[in-house]
């Protein structure tokens, strides 16, 4: 039976698109960051074996003693897993190269595609106060993914501009309906976000007008620029939001971030 005197947890979102190079863990370090200038507290779930969003959100190898392969698969400790950043109200579970066996080690557990869904709603969790959790996925739709889909309450999905993007959309939308089947059956896609958008590009321009035909208001109306800023700000371990502040791309998120809580209240109202 659930607990009726804990307070509502925090919104769980998913960022995930099984293409690689679509921008999805900058749009996790990036939104994180966005969110967290409009007052929120946010978690991200650093889900993706390469541990970029850790080192985007400077977080040494050295300082990642407990990943969230121990928070998957061992009776960790919340406050030993979960680091602060330099951004005051942004914390991070980092991520190894450890994550990569995972899925061997999973495999045999029973739980193994509920486990991040319990590890996230243990009642520890509320000490963080936390608004947002956002998981990085990796980019393939495996094991980690579905459980991060499991945990989640919906799903971002990063689309990038360019030829095909809408038909690897397809497989994504094909495994989240299966998660909605089999383990999530709330599930929903939180939007589609259009990323290394290039107005000046008749191929960006195309790319827009078919996913807004097909997919409506699913589609965020941020859209992510290309813009050297953001590519710069990870080699500095920082969001692009502290890293060059008045960018398009910094302003860009900081939309997108605002859009998502506007889209959120409405839902709650």
């Amino acid at each position: 039976m659930s607990d009726l005197s804990r307070p509502q947890g925090p919104k769980i979102i998913a960022v995930a698109n099984q293409k690689g190079g679509v921008g999805k863990t900058t749009t996790a370090i990036n939104l994180a960051a966005g969110l967290v200038e409009l007052g929120q507290r946010v978690l991200v779930v650093d889900l993706d074996p390469q541990g970029n969003a850790s080192t985007g959100l400077g977080i040494e190898l050295d300082d990642r003693e407990f990943t969230t392969y121990e928070l998957l698969l061992e009776d960790i400790d919340l406050k030993s897993v979960i680091l602060e950043t330099p951004i005051e109200g942004l914390m991070i579970v980092p991520s190894t190269v450890d994550l990569s066996s995972a899925d061997l080690d999973l495999i045999s557990n029973e739980k193994r595609s509920f486990l991040l869904h319990d590890a996230l709603r243990q009642t520890a969790m509320d000490a963080f106060n936390l608004d947002f959790i956002l998981i990085d996925c990796p980019p393939s739709l495996n094991l980690l993914t579905v459980n991060a889909m499991i945990a989640a309450h919906s799903v971002l999905v990063p689309l990038q501009s360019e030829f095909f993007a809408l038909e690897g959309l397809s497989q994504l939308m094909l495994t989240i309906r299966e998660v909605r089947q089999s383990g999530n059956k709330d599930l929903r896609i939180e939007g589609i976000v259009l990323t290394m958008y290039d107005k000046r590009n008749n191929l960006s321009l195309q790319v827009e007008q078919d996913a807004r035909e097909n997919l409506g208001e699913l589609v965020f109306q941020t859209r992510i620029p290309r813009n050297v800023r953001v590519s710069e700000a990870p080699s500095f371990a920082l969001p692009v939001l502290s890293y060059d502040t008045q960018s398009k791309g910094a302003q860009a998120y900081r939309s997108l971030a605002m859009e998502i809580l506007n889209r959120n209240a409405a839902k709650a109202a």
